[in-house]
């Protein structure tokens, strides 16, 4: 007969582990569920003082008078509402999320520009924004901001602390754990950092579990586990086992089932690589996400009103140099003055990109080469107008119809796609945004001409960095690299 073996978990063997004991006992008084909501209160509280005080600080300074209070805590306590609201159904709130600062640092920066830009338009568009002071409100949202990140330091800091040094208050548990899954598993350990310090461990062989005659020793098995439970003031269980041993977690719910304690179910050693991915649920479906979205629905929408803001502000300012060099084009040699071609963009659709030519061919199809240095296609005009980048103006039209960012991988003729795709593993990921107008690779020196697959596959590499670390922030410091190195002669 299988025997099972039941041995009682200690609290560390070693002077760093006694030294985080003792540290638990002097500071263990939060509770790791109580996280998310002190969250969300001290949000709440910090963005509403943050109104009060920047409007009363303005108008004192302003006007020497304190103002309409009653108007700031509306307006703070609006925005801190839909700010929370947005965050806490991201999910940005889980302690797990808010120990990561850089992370946490994006996502409140978005949804804080989003919420302002949102209110701002439905102000403007009720005609309800004459009644507020623009200055205090302007201060408000630079301020506010900068309260709230430095808040998310400050809990990033706490977090890293509390799980490094088991602040988290004891929560008494009992673990059921397979011998096998709990073998080179990390589970107790992650378990304590977060509280959860099992007081027992009840470990059982697969053959108990899958074994027709050893029904009653499972019941034996359990019926102990049962008494336990009520004799310690153990809130909750942990089952650690083979998800494919359906029978077996049904045996453990049923019995287990007398207690008032809740059970859970830890991920095996088959699942957990796919478990530690972000879950989303859809509908009533629950789901681990195995490859994010590079960007979410508020971070595109972000992204969108950049680009349609900038974009359409650099149409209008650079329109007479376009015009100007429009006709140089047709006076330098014959053809259109702009040069089409088809380019894989979002998610791979084709789309026409718009330059101005530079060129006397006009290559579009399944034949077309690079230009290269000294190339003799290129025209006089077209030499200058590639070195200092103003060939590519054209393409802000692309990024006001939505086929293009300012910042995102560059796109290539669709032809080079089908060739590169076969040789470099993840070139079709650069297809996880749109294409840009610039991008990382570009501002580090990777533009021009490719001569080796090494080259492109190195393009490639930092178009997959910006995708995977993309932020407003990142955007806005390429944007200004191209500015500042623009008109150095750089592409031929």
């Amino acid at each position: 007969m299988q025997r099972i073996s039941r041995s009682k978990i200690t609290d560390g063997t070693d002077s760093t582990s006694a030294l985080q004991e003792q540290t638990s006992r002097a500071h263990g008084l939060l509770r790791y569920s109580y996280v998310e909501g002190l969250a969300v209160f001290f949000d709440l509280i910090i963005i509403i003082a943050s109104s009060v005080l920047t409007g009363v600080l303005y108008h004192l300074a302003i006007i020497n008078a304190v103002g309409d209070v009653e108007t700031f805590l509306g307006i703070g306590g609006l925005t801190a509402v839909n700010f929370s609201a947005i965050l806490a159904a991201r999910g940005a709130y889980r302690p797990q999320v808010l120990a990561n600062f850089w992370k946490q640092g994006r996502e409140t920066t978005t949804v804080w520009l989003l919420v302002f830009f949102v209110l701002s338009t439905v102000a403007f568009s009720l005609k309800i924004s004459e009644t507020y002071s623009r200055g205090a409100t302007l201060t408000f949202f630079v301020f506010g901001w900068f309260a709230i990140i430095l808040w998310r330091l400050i809990i990033a800091r706490f977090m890293a602390y509390a799980l490094a040094t088991g602040t988290f208050a004891k929560r008494k548990t009992i673990l059921l754990a397979e011998q096998a899954q709990l073998a080179g598993s990390s589970v107790v350990d992650d378990l304590k950092r977060y509280g959860y310090v099992p007081e027992r461990t009840f470990e059982f062989s697969p053959n108990l579990v899958r074994s027709a005659g050893a029904s009653s020793q499972l019941s034996e098995f359990i019926n102990e586990i049962v008494e336990v439970c009520r004799q310690l003031p153990v809130e909750c269980v942990f089952l650690l086992g083979s998800w494919d041993n359906r029978r077996f977690i049904d045996r453990v719910i049923e019995e287990l089932g007398v207690l008032s304690v809740p059970t859970y179910l830890l991920p095996d050693r088959n699942v957990a690589h796919f478990i530690g991915s972000r879950i989303v649920n859809i509908g009533p479906t629950w789901t681990a996400e195995l490859q994010r979205a590079p960007l979410t629905a508020t971070e595109q929408v972000c992204k969108r009103a950049i680009d349609l803001l900038i974009a359409v502000a650099a149409l209008i300012m650079l329109t007479p140099m376009m015009i100007l060099v429009a006709i140089l084009i047709k006076l330098n040699s014959p053809g259109p003055v702009l040069f089409m071609q088809t380019r894989n963009g979002f998610n791979g659709r084709p789309f026409k990109i718009f330059k101005f030519r530079t060129m006397s061919v006009l290559e579009d199809g399944l034949v077309i080469r690079q230009a290269t240095k000294s190339d003799p296609r290129t025209t006089r005009l077209g030499r200058v107008l590639r070195r200092s980048n103003i060939d590519e103006l054209p393409q802000l039209f692309n990024v006001i119809a939505g086929d293009m960012s300012l910042v995102g991988p560059r796109p290539h003729a669709a032809v080079h796609n089908s060739k590169y795709e076969k040789v470099i593993a993840k070139y079709a990921y650069r297809h996880h945004v749109k294409p840009g107008l610039t991008g990382w690779a570009q501002i580090n020196g990777l533009r021009g001409e490719t001569k080796t697959i090494d080259l492109m596959a190195k393009r490639v590499e930092y178009d997959l960095w910006y995708i995977k670390n993309w932020s407003i922030w990142l955007d806005f410091r390429i944007l200004l690299h191209t500015l500042i190195v623009g008109l150095q002669s750089t592409a031929y």
